[in-house]
C-alpha cells in the first residue's frame, strides 16, 4: 500500500467516510500554540525551508543529536542548507517515530509533496519549497489561510505589550483572529531571588506601578490582566511540574513576598506556599472575567545543565515528570469550586500514567454550568502522537464525555504544523470508524458525523468565550 494516501490511517470504509464528508474541511480554532505573533503581524516572508520549518524546532533537534547529528547542525552557526541536509539525513533514521509521519504530513500539506525526504531527495525538495516560499500563499498569513485557520492564541507573558496582536486587530485585510494568551509562570518562579526581582521590575514597568509588597504584586497582575482583556484575551495558560495547593495564611505570604523582594531566598518551603497563593489569586482573576484556564502539568524542563547553557530554553532538553498530581489538584480545583468561582478549565498531562486519573478529575467539577466546563485537554509535547493521542482519547471515551472534548491543539511554533490537527482527525475517525464496524457504537454516519464535527469545530466554538464571524458551514 502507497504510504500516506489519501485514506492514511483510514483503515475502514466508516473511518473513511468520516474523515472525507465530515472532518476533512473543517476549520481550525487553534486555541493554543506558541506561534511568534510579530511574524503574523508582520506578515512574513520565509527566507528559506530552514527559516519556515527547522528553526527553533526542538522535536527535530532531539532526533538529529539522537542520530549523532553535531550541535552546529542543530542550534549552532552551521548554515541553513547544511541545517536542512542533516535533519534530512535524519528522516530516514526516524521510522515509527512520530516525526517520520510529521514530516511526511507538512511536505504533504502545503507544499504538494509526496516524495520521502532523505539524503537523495533533500535537494529537490528543497529547492521546490523554496521557489514556493517566494509565493504570496506561502507567507506567515498564507500559510494560515491554506490551513482554514480561524483564530490562533498565541502565549504571552504578563509584561508584553501586544503590539502585534493590535496590529493584526487593526488590519482589515487579516480576517484571522489573533488573540494573545495571558501565561503568568513566571510570576510565580520565585526559586531565584535576583531573576524574580528582575522580572518584577518589567512588571512594574509595564504596569506603571510600584511594586514593594505582595498587594502591589496583585494590583500589577489585575492591571495586566485587564489590560489582555481589552486586547482579546480570554485564556490562561500555566506551564507547572505540578500544581501547588499548600495551605498558607495571608500574613504568610506577605512575610515571604518582603523576603524574596528584599533579595532573600526562599526555602521549598516558602516557595510552595506562596506559588499556591499567588496561583489561587490568578486563577480567581480568571474566573472573574470570565476567561478559560489552562494548566500544563508534568514537564521536567532542562535537564541538561551543559547544553542549557549553550543553547538556551526549550531546545529539546525537557522529559516527561513522573510527580504525583492528584490530591494537590483536586484541592486547588476544590479550593475555587467551594466558592464557587472556578472558571472553566482544561487539564492537560505529559505523563501518560496520568490519563486516567485527568479523565476521572474533571469528572469532580462538571457543575452542570456548561457542557465539559473542565476538560481533560488534547494530547500534549511528547504523547501528540498516534499512540499517545489514542491513549487519551480512549481514557476520556472511558471515563468522560467524548462528544464534548473541545478537540486538538498545535502547540507549536511552527506554522507547517496545522498537520497535526489532520492526522487527530483521521485518528479520530479510525477510532469511531473501527467502532461502527465492530458494532460497538451505532453503524450511523449521521449520528456520528455530527459528533466528528462537534470535536474538531463546534465544541471549541462554542465553549470558548470569544466570537467567531460566521462562515459557511459553521
Amino acid at each position: 500500500m502507497t504510504f500516506m494516501h489519501d485514506d492514511f490511517l483510514l483503515d475502514t470504509a466508516q473511518a473513511r467516510k468520516l474523515y472525507h464528508d465530515f472532518a476533512k474541511d473543517l476549520p481550525i480554532i487553534d486555541y493554543h500554540c506558541h506561534l511568534p505573533p510579530d511574524r503574523i503581524a508582520n506578515n512574513t516572508r520565509f527566507r528559506n525551508l530552514h527559516d519556515l520549518w527547522l528553526a527553533g524546532d526542538h522535536y527535530k533537534w532531539r532526533a538529529m543529536r539522537a542520530n549523532g547529528i553535531d550541535e552546529r547542525y542543530c542550534t549552532g552557526d552551521a548554515s541553513d542548507w547544511e541545517k536542512f541536509e542533516q535533519w534530512a539525513a535524519t528522516v530516514p533514521r526516524s521510522l515509527r517515530n512520530p516525526l517520520y509521519h510529521w514530516t511526511h504530513l507538512e511536505l504533504k500539506r502545503p507544499f504538494g509533496i509526496g516524495r520521502l525526504l532523505n539524503p537523495d531527495t533533500a535537494r529537490s525538495i528543497w529547492d521546490e519549497c523554496n521557489e514556493k516560499l517566494a509565493a504570496p500563499a506561502f507567507s506567515a498569513r498564507g500559510l494560515l489561510r491554506q490551513a482554514k485557520v480561524r483564530l490562533i492564541c498565541t502565549t504571552d507573558d504578563p509584561v508584553d505589550d501586544l503590539a502585534h496582536h493590535r496590529k493584526a486587530a487593526l488590519d482589515p485585510d487579516f480576517t484571522i483572529a489573533l488573540l494573545p494568551t495571558w501565561r503568568p509562570d513566571r510570576a510565580l518562579d520565585v526559586e531565584n531571588a535576583a531573576a524574580y526581582n528582575a522580572y518584577l521590575d518589567r512588571l512594574a514597568e509595564a504596569s506603571a506601578t510600584h511594586i514593594g509588597s505582595y498587594e502591589d504584586l496583585l494590583s500589577a497582575l489585575r492591571q495586566r490582566h485587564d489590560y489582555f482583556h481589552a486586547n482579546g484575551c480570554r485564556l490562561s495558560d500555566h506551564g507547572l511540574e505540578t500544581v501547588p495547593a499548600d495551605d498558607y495564611t495571608e500574613t504568610e505570604i506577605r512575610s515571604i513576598f518582603t523576603r524574596i523582594r528584599g533579595g532573600s531566598e526562599l526555602d521549598t518551603i516558602a516557595v510552595d506556599k506562596f506559588r499556591s497563593a499567588l496561583l489561587h489569586e490568578l486563577a480567581l482573576l480568571d474566573h472573574e472575567q470570565g476567561w478559560v484556564q489552562q494548566f500544563h502539568i508534568g514537564a521536567l524542563r532542562d535537564n541538561n545543565p551543559r547544553l542549557y547553557r549553550s543553547a538556551g530554553p526549550n531546545s529539546g532538553f525537557d522529559s516527561i515528570g513522573d510527580h504525583n498530581h492528584a490530591r494537590p489538584l483536586a484541592k486547588f480545583l476544590g479550593r475555587l469550586d467551594d466558592a464557587d468561582r472556578l472558571a472553566k478549565t482544561i487539564l492537560y498531562n505529559l505523563n501518560p500514567r496520568d490519563n486516567e486519573m485527568m479523565a476521572a478529575m474533571v469528572g469532580n467539577f462538571q457543575d452542570g454550568s456548561t457542557p465539559g466546563k473542565t476538560q481533560f485537554g488534547s494530547a500534549w509535547w511528547f504523547l501528540d502522537q498516534m499512540d499517545g493521542m489514542t491513549r487519551q482519547l480512549e481514557a476520556l471515551s472511558q471515563l468522560g464525555l467524548l462528544s464534548r472534548f473541545v478537540g486538538m491543539v498545535t502547540d507549536s511554533r511552527s506554522f507547517l504544523s496545522y498537520s497535526r490537527h489532520e492526522y487527530f482527525r483521521r485518528l479520530l475517525c479510525r477510532i469511531l470508524g473501527r467502532d461502527m464496524a465492530g458494532g460497538l457504537i451505532p453503524d450511523d454516519i449521521g449520528m456520528v458525523g455530527a459528533m466528528v464535527r462537534d470535536i474538531c469545530f463546534n465544541n471549541a466554538r462554542d465553549y470558548f468565550p470569544f466570537k467567531l464571524t460566521a462562515v459557511e458551514g459553521d
